[in-house]
């Protein structure tokens, strides 16, 4: 019997022993819920600074890992728009509705990439996530369209007194204030300097950036784009000659300018970031469905089905060789293709009100096939970036 008990003593001493053991040298399972923190995605993810390959932007949890949102198809929804257009942070030229454009099945498109799909937007869930965080939207108008488009879709559920919108310089920006967010927009569309010369000539300077990258500063999300003002035609274009140190470019081939522009804005990022506190993200060019496409987006009414070919824009294939030289990780944020299929989600003529004339001759007017309707295709763009993070 004292054999037994000191058997059985012996047996409890080893157990007590292995399981000290486990704790100590981490043998119990951790948890795999998530903490809501993203800062942590890249280190989780094995992502470092030295990850130099062009990441497609892909959502962190388990079920969207794999996932390549850029490819898929537009589903009709009739839950869909998120918002409506008396939301009143909508510029004028893309409250379509509101202009008398008498179809808005337009709104009712959703993107469903192939293999899975894009979580629905929820304005709480998304404030709670980005509680005292900066969001900031760099570019051009059309950066401007989407930033519209993120705001209206989270302004309904912030009480109206405690919501506002301020404005510093070159940027504005929308305040959830009982969740400490920021969503803001900067006006850089070709993210350099342009400055203003001797004889008041208009200077593109290549190299330099800081004076729009002292904005950017402290946000903990940075969304960028710049495409289109780097191919405008002379008549249309916003300088009369390019910088670069001290070398005048009076004729530049219009990709070669980009690449140096973009190679710029890429050092400052390198440099000035830490990956650890900030992510960045580049959204890919807005597509227009123009003349020079091979038709005008007035009296669209659904989407393309597919492309047997899509063409890839000289701007993607410029940008994707400047992200693939960079030290920081920036996510590429692939919309072009699936904006592309979206012919009908453009303002055409209705960007403004039109008197009852204009009405009748509609087809003389000018056609916004650059823009986009909102609701409309940059919701979808936001819904991946809310996945994103």
């Amino acid at each position: 019997m004292a054999k037994l008990k000191q058997k059985y003593s012996t047996l409890l001493f080893s157990l007590f022993f292995i399981i000290s053991l486990c704790f100590i040298h981490g043998c119990l399972a951790q948890s795999d819920i998530y903490d809501g923190s993203w800062l942590d995605d890249d280190e989780a993810s094995g992502l470092t600074e030295e990850d130099d390959g062009v990441i497609m932007v892909q959502n962190r949890r388990a079920n969207l890992k794999n996932c390549d949102f850029s490819a898929g198809k537009w589903v009709y929804d009739e839950s869909y728009p998120l918002y409506d257009s008396s939301c009143p942070y909508l510029s004028v030229s893309v409250a379509c509705q509101k202009n008398g454009r008498p179809d808005s099945d337009y709104e009712r498109w959703k993107w469903m990439p192939h293999g899975c799909s894009i979580p629905r937007f929820n304005a709480l869930d998304f404030l709670g996530r980005m509680r005292r965080k900066r969001i900031m939207l760099v570019g051009d108008s059309i950066m401007r369209n989407q930033w519209e488009s993120l705001v209206c879709l989270v302004q309904g559920v912030v009480p109206t007194g405690r919501k506002r919108v301020t404005y510093d310089g070159p940027s504005m920006a929308f305040h959830a204030q009982d969740f400490e967010v920021s969503i803001e927009f900067f006006w850089a569309p070709l993210l350099v300097e342009l400055k203003k010369g001797t004889n008041n000539k208009r200077i593109l300077h290549l190299d330099m950036i800081e004076e729009n990258a002292k904005y950017w500063r402290g946000a903990d999300i940075l969304v960028f784009d710049s495409a289109h003002w780097w191919t405008h035609s002379d008549e249309w274009s916003s300088w009369d000659y390019y910088m670069e140190g001290n070398n005048i470019y009076t004729n530049l081939n219009p990709m070669v300018a980009y690449e140096k522009g973009l190679s710029t804005w890429a050092k400052w990022v390198d440099l000035n970031l830490n990956p650890r506190e900030t992510r960045v993200i580049f959204r890919s060019i807005s597509p227009r469905h123009n003349r020079e496409n091979g038709w005008k987006c007035y009296n669209q009414r659904e989407p393309l089905g597919y492309f047997h070919q899509p063409h890839v824009p000289e701007q993607m294939l410029v940008l994707q060789g400047v992200l693939r030289r960079m030290r920081f990780p920036v996510y590429l944020q692939d919309i072009t293709t699936m904006s592309s299929l979206r012919r009908d989600g453009h303002p055409s003529v209705y960007s403004k009100s039109m008197a009852q004339k204009e009405k009748e001759h509609q087809k003389d007017l000018s056609s916004d096939c650059s823009h986009w309707c909102l609701p409309g295709v940059p919701d979808s763009w936001n819904e991946m970036l809310n996945a994103l993070f």
